[in-house]
C-alpha cells in the first residue's frame, strides 16, 4: 500500500475549509429526543445508559460536584460517539488529535482546580504539602505537587490519544498486510483477516472504555476538590 501510514489522522479539507468543526458537530445528531409518551426502544435504550453511567459516576459527589452531571454525561456521550465514528471506513477521528483532547481536558481540569481554591482553598493547599513532612523537603515537595497537578490535563489527553492512534494503526497495519498475503498465501491471510475481525472487535471495546476513563478520571477530579 502506497498510501501513507498517518494520512487517516490528518483533518479533512475541501476547498481549503477544514470539516474538523462539521465532523464535531456531527455526533449530536446520533441521539435524537422525543416528545412522545412512549419512547421508542433506541430512546429508551439511550435513556437508560445515561441513567446507568451517571448514577455510577455521580454517586459519590455532594451537592456541588453534582452540578457537573449533565457536563460529564454530555461528554461521554460526545467522546464515545466520536471514538465508534471514527472506526467506520474513511472516516476522520477528531479523539487522534492531541490539541483537540487537550482543548477539553484544560477547561475541565481547570474548572475542577479553580473551584476547589474557591470552596476548600485550605484543603487544596494542603495536597501541595503532606501532612509529616520533614522540614529539608518540603520545597522539593512543593515542587513535586505543583508539577504533578499542572501535568493532569496533559495526561488525559495523551491517553486518549495514544489509545485512539494505536488502534486505528494497527487496524491500517494488520489490513494492509491482509491485502498482501492474499497474493501470497490464502491461508495465513484468513487467519490475519480474524486477527483483523478480532482487532477491530477490541477497538469497539476500547473506544467506549477510553471514554469512559476520560470522564471518569475528570469526575475524580472534581471529587477532590468539591
Amino acid at each position: 500500500m502506497n498510501e501513507n501510514l498517518f494520512a487517516s489522522f490528518i483533518t479533512p479539507v475541501i476547498l481549503g475549509l477544514p470539516l474538523a468543526t462539521l465532523i464535531v458537530l456531527f455526533p449530536s445528531l446520533l441521539f435524537p429526543t422525543s416528545d412522545r409518551l412512549v419512547n421508542n426502544r433506541l430512546i429508551s435504550l439511550q435513556q437508560w445508559a445515561l441513567q446507568l453511567v451517571s448514577k455510577q459516576m455521580m454517586a459519590i459527589h455532594n451537592t456541588k460536584g453534582q452540578t457537573w452531571t449533565l457536563m460529564l454525561t454530555s461528554l461521554i456521550l460526545f467522546i464515545g460517539s466520536t471514538n465508534l465514528l471514527g472506526l467506520l471506513p474513511h472516516s476522520f477521528t477528531p479523539t487522534t488529535q492531541l490539541s483537540m483532547n487537550l482543548g477539553m481536558a484544560i477547561p475541565l481540569w481547570a474548572g475542577t482546580v479553580i473551584m476547589g481554591f474557591r470552596n476548600k482553598t485550605k484543603a487544596s493547599l494542603a495536597h501541595f504539602l503532606p501532612q509529616g513532612t520533614p522540614t529539608p523537603l518540603i520545597p522539593m515537595l512543593v515542587i513535586i505537587e505543583t508539577i504533578s497537578l499542572f501535568i493532569q490535563p496533559m495526561a488525559l489527553a495523551v491517553r486518549l490519544t495514544a489509545n485512539i492512534t494505536a488502534g486505528h494503526l494497527l487496524i491500517h497495519l494488520i489490513g494492509g498486510a491482509t491485502l498482501t498475503l492474499m497474493n501470497i498465501s490464502t491461508t495465513t491471510a484468513f487467519i490475519t483477516f480474524i486477527i483483523l475481525i478480532l482487532l477491530t472487535i477490541l477497538e469497539f471495546a476500547v473506544a467506549m472504555i477510553q471514554a469512559y476513563v476520560f470522564t471518569l478520571l475528570v469526575s475524580l477530579y472534581l471529587h477532590d476538590n468539591t
